[in-house]
């Protein structure tokens, strides 16, 4: 199946940034547009809620300054990501901020819904929806999501915990619309290597939070150089959903990391979680199990240039036969 037009841009890595709750706002995903990966954030980052009419306005002025002024090096689409469980009272006007200024791409998370999908579509636009296995994946795409992103074990914040390569052949059995891949990419082998298991693009979170335009706090951006996947913590007791998060966070914040209660699912919430008074993501940091590729604090451009740099290394190393090295190739600009 052919990628729509917003997924068929002129990109630097087939590559979509994942959206950060608290972390990613209009200068790191403006940062990621203009460096050629597909930027994203979650709406309920902008607060209060019109504030998302400023980010959206904001980031469409800025990007297509951007382009009109590198027309060989465009600036790539943006995406926001909508929670669109019962617990987002806010879904309705952030909805309609995305319809009135045509948001090119919808991540849904939480729950698949027909009513969104249909108005993202109303403009032109196209929902991408993540799942954690193939039974959400066929639901998502029966209530009209374009494609899907398989958030497999090892990806930061919300996960799942089945293996990239089974969660891919699965999904792909049967789907053969655009297909991204979540789960510790933090590395441009890494990408190539989505690529080859089933996936268009490869979903990365934890590479871009250690960047000076991200909306973290030094010590959180430390720690994320600092860490390795031993210090990855998989609890539901922070938000009611399972999820990945670095163990020096619950530490800071009085808590035992192999010691953590169950949360319960039903009272899923997005500030307080759980009997603690911490605070996800504000107190307890999340991040995937790739976060050793994360070296040091820097820039989105020099993050997209290290991933670019290794991604064409591993094209180079004779892993792949002729034919294939050209296909996957063929996906990336010059």
């Amino acid at each position: 199946m052919t990628l729509p037009p917003q997924l068929r841009v002129p990109l630097a890595l087939p590559v979509v940034a994942s959206p950060l709750f608290i972390v990613s706002g209009p200068e790191l995903v403006a940062a990621q547009c203009k460096s050629g990966v597909i930027g994203s954030f979650p709406a309920l980052n902008a607060r209060p809620q019109p504030m998302l009419r400023d980010w959206l306005a904001q980031l469409g002025e800025e990007l297509a300054a951007h382009t009109a002024a590198n027309p060989d090096a465009p600036a790539a689409p943006y995406a926001v990501n909508q929670i669109v469980h019962r617990s987002n009272d806010r879904l309705e006007e952030d909805l309609q901020a995305c319809v009135d200024f045509e948001v090119p791409i919808v991540i849904t998370s939480l729950g698949a819904r027909e009513d969104v999908n249909e108005a993202i579509h109303s403009y032109g636009g196209i929902v991408l929806h993540d799942v954690i296995n193939n039974a959400f994946a066929h639901k998502a795409i029966e209530k009209g999501a374009d494609g899907l992103i398989a958030v497999a074990a090892g990806a930061g914040g919300h996960a799942g915990t089945t293996s990239p390569f089974p969660l891919l052949r699965e999904i792909r059995e049967w789907f053969d619309g655009p297909l991204l891949l979540s789960g510790a990419l933090a590395h441009g082998a890494s990408i190539l290597a989505a690529q080859a298991a089933g996936a268009d693009l490869a979903y990365i979170g934890s590479a871009f939070m250690a960047t000076h335009e991200a909306n973290a706090v030094d010590g959180y951006k430390q720690m994320l150089v600092d860490s390795t996947a031993t210090d990855i913590v998989y609890s539901n007791l922070f938000t009611g959903v399972h999820g990945n998060y670095l163990r020096g966070s619950i530490v800071a914040a009085g808590l035992d990391p192999d010691n953590l209660p169950e949360s319960d699912p039903s009272a899923m919430n997005f500030g307080t979680g759980g009997s603690t008074e911490a605070k996800a993501w504000r107190d307890i940091w999340g991040s995937g199990q790739g976060v050793g590729a994360v070296k040091e604090v820097t820039s989105v451009a020099e993050v997209v240039a290290r991933l670019r740099a290794e991604y064409d290394d591993a094209l180079g190393a004779g892993v792949w036969d002729g034919r294939s090295t050209r296909r996957i190739a063929a996906t990336v600009s010059a």
